[in-house]
């Protein structure tokens, strides 16, 4: 972090005490919020927020489930009078904060603030390229059905609208192919010279922000904007001299995803199209009088590079096996040999591109949009060198395979160093904080992960008596989960545990094969609702577990995080085993080298206490409320069996043990007592 000037220690002491007194037992949060509840974990937590928004410094924050850490850092930030940044691993967590707890702070601080929200630019509606798709639909390049029957209702919104914020139509589906035709992504950016520039959307969001006193984002965006932050035209978060990254667990993955490098048959395709239809659309402001053949050739080279990409990445879909039709998200670590099998036409690619680059930026009367789709080629031939090359020790090449979508792709294999120069050292206070940052008792692993040499730590136990409101089962005789047997006795494990739960169960796999193998198994013989994820959106999936009495969700990774469900509605949470990464991903193959290159214990170092931090959140998704019950499962007998096993155990939150599954049903019957609301 960088040197601060510290307030004046009058000033430093005044906000010290405001923030106490804010949550105080008789204080304006415990007079105002119907719900609030003074607790002392909460109130240790913003004292020492408030500290890093007067002094600086870093602030490494474990805060336990039921501690109230949202509040704990808003009302300082609030209070601090400073321009604060908060990201969130969740958008549920962001609507929260902007739709839930700043209006009710608002009401009970005597503050004034302002606030806005930012989503990721491709959110957002480009006015400028919808212009062009719109004078682009031609008769002889005709809009699909499918575009149509929604242009006029973007066309209609877009004159009404004042953030061109994509979720404010109900009706446009998730995956609608025209947006990505239409979105403001940075690649499509024409920056201050574009003709629709004062009145573009993302260049109003970015100017709220300025203006506002707390910026609301999510890892995603504050990671996108600081992977492309020397583009002048990428960056949309404004500079703040302080932030907090709540859900700090998951800003490694993040990192990962948005400071590497990636190319894709989608890339090159959407290329060829913005091409094709800039030139259709602009044609008579750019072809010269002593050059009419400059657009014809311009469209020739579009084609070409498009018929090389298709050649190029379909080899990789033959190499593995797949085809479009049958293509399973995959990843698969690429050396530079494996690699040079496909040096001829990825020569032929990087060739067609340069053409392409060169004939757009000479043309001599070319727009800034000629110009930008000049840079987009050379940008995609460069990255596309770097990935043939796989040369860089820091990185870690892979192919994947998602549907119909090739991409080559390269990792960085550890983004400490990133995470410290991007994102760390621009801010003069920070606070990182989530409920899982600890393995051992220590914060060194996440430290080490995101490159955090200095700082105070303080961890807060959480505010649940875990002795009196959960239960853990651990199954006796279930088999190695690596073995053959394991789906059928997890299987038949299931359906004694959901009926002794009567239902009201999230049931979490490692992998989706887990999860349709059992529900095959539970489909007919488990008279509880199921709900399976993937049939259906996972919002929608939520709203009817929470209103389906004895309702069953299987699920995968993504819900083992950021989904709340208070009340009896959910009773039990099973695991069905330990969350290790798979050695054979190749950031994680990539990452145990690297730790067993210097001499450490890639298990023990980093698949250990990753795996421990997976799990705590999966079963943190049960208590989260003073008066939630409910039992923890965890169908993997290695917890028992192996030495390991204990780290996980002692990690846990501290519920009693049982291993007879009729301990369940008593546990969560009327009779069993509960703590009182009030305690």
């Amino acid at each position: 972090m960088s040197d601060v000037p510290a307030l004046p220690r009058s000033e430093l002491e005044t906000l010290r005490a405001l923030v106490d007194e804010t949550f105080s037992d008789q204080g304006p949060l415990a007079c105002t919020l119907p719900a609030f509840e003074p607790r002392e974990g909460q109130r240790s937590m913003a004292t020492a927020t408030a500290d890093i928004f007067a002094d600086g410094g870093l602030l490494l924050v474990e805060a336990g489930t039921g501690t109230g850490k949202t509040l704990a850092y808003l009302v300082p930030a609030i209070l601090s009078g400073k321009r604060v940044l908060i990201s969130t691993g969740t958008k549920n967590l962001q609507d929260q904060i902007y739709d839930k707890d700043l209006p009710a702070l608002r009401e009970a601080l005597d503050t004034p603030f302002t606030a806005t929200y930012m989503k990721g630019r491709g959110n957002y509606l480009c006015l400028h390229r919808f212009e062009e798709v719109c004078a682009g639909a031609t008769d002889t390049v005709p809009l699909p059905l499918v575009d149509r029957t929604h242009i006029d209702t973007i066309r209609e919104w877009a004159t009404q609208t004042d953030t061109g914020d994509r979720g404010e139509i109900e009706d446009l589906p998730d995956d609608l192919p025209l947006w990505a035709e239409i979105a403001a992504t940075s690649e499509n950016c024409l920056g201050s010279e574009c003709p629709k520039y004062d009145e573009c959307f993302v260049t109003r969001m970015r100017k709220r922000a300025m203006e506002a006193d707390l910026v609301i984002v999510n890892h995603h965006l504050l990671c996108a904007d600081a992977s492309v932050r020397q583009s002048a035209y990428g960056e949309v978060i404004p500079s703040c001299r302080y932030a907090v990254i709540d859900e700090a667990h998951q800003l490694e993955d993040v990192a990962t995803q948005y400071f590497g490098i990636s190319v894709s048959n989608y890339r090159l395709e959407e290329l060829a199209r913005d091409t094709h239809r800039t030139l259709l659309t602009e044609v008579g402001s750019v072809v010269p009088p002593d050059d009419r053949h400059a657009a014809s050739d311009i469209h020739a080279l579009a084609d070409r590079a498009r018929d090389h990409a298709r050649v190029f990445f379909g080899s990789f879909l033959v190499s593995s096996h797949r085809t479009p039709s049958n293509a399973r998200a995959e990843r698969m670590r690429l050396i530079p040999e494996t690699l040079a099998e496909a040096g001829e036409s990825g020569r032929a690619l990087r060739q067609a591109l340069t053409a392409l680059e060169t004939a757009l930026s000479q043309l001599s009367n070319a727009s800034e949009s000629h110009l930008a789709l000049a840079r987009r080629a050379a940008e995609i031939r460069d990255h596309l060198t770097f990935l043939l090359t796989a040369q860089d020790p820091d990185f870690v090449y892979f192919l994947e395979i998602r549907g119909s979508g090739v991409f080559l792709r390269a990792a960085p294999i550890d983004v400490s160093t990133v995470v410290r120069d991007n994102l760390l050292q621009r801010h003069e206070g920070m606070v990182l904080t989530s409920a899982t940052l600890t393995v051992d008792d220590s914060f060194e692993y996440v430290r080490g992960r995101l490159g955090l040499a200095n700082g105070v730590d303080m961890r807060l136990p959480s505010e649940f008596d875990f002795q009196q409101q959960s239960l853990l089962y651990l199954p006796p005789h279930m088999p190695d989960p690596r073995h053959p047997t394991f789906v059928d006795a997890a299987a038949r494990e299931l359906v004694e545990i959901l009926a002794h739960t009567k239902g009201r169960a999230f049931v979490l796999f490692t992998s989706y094969a887990n999860l349709h193998a059992v529900h095959r198994q539970l489909a007919s013989v488990v008279r509880y609702p199921m709900l399976v994820q993937g049939t259906a959106p996972r919002s929608v999936l939520l709203r009817e577990f929470r209103t389906t009495p004895g309702a069953v969700l299987l699920a995968t990774s993504s819900f083992w995080q950021g989904v709340d469900v208070a009340g009896d509605a959910l009773s039990c949470v099973v695991v069905d085993k330990l969350p290790f990464a798979s050695p054979g991903d190749p950031i994680t193959a990539a990452r145990m080298e690297a730790i067993k290159a210097r001499g450490g214990d890639p298990f023990s170092e980093y698949q250990v206490p990753l795996a421990i931090l997976s799990l705590l959140q999966g079963l943190g998704r049960l208590i989260r409320h003073r008066r939630d019950r409910g039992v923890l499962v965890v169908l993997d007998a290695r917890l028992r069996t192996k030495g390991y096993g204990r780290r996980f155990l002692a990690s846990l939150p501290p519920a009693p043990i049982t291993h007879s599954v009729t301990d369940l049903g008593d546990f969560l019957s009327d009779s069993h007592p509960l703590l009182p609301a009030d305690e």
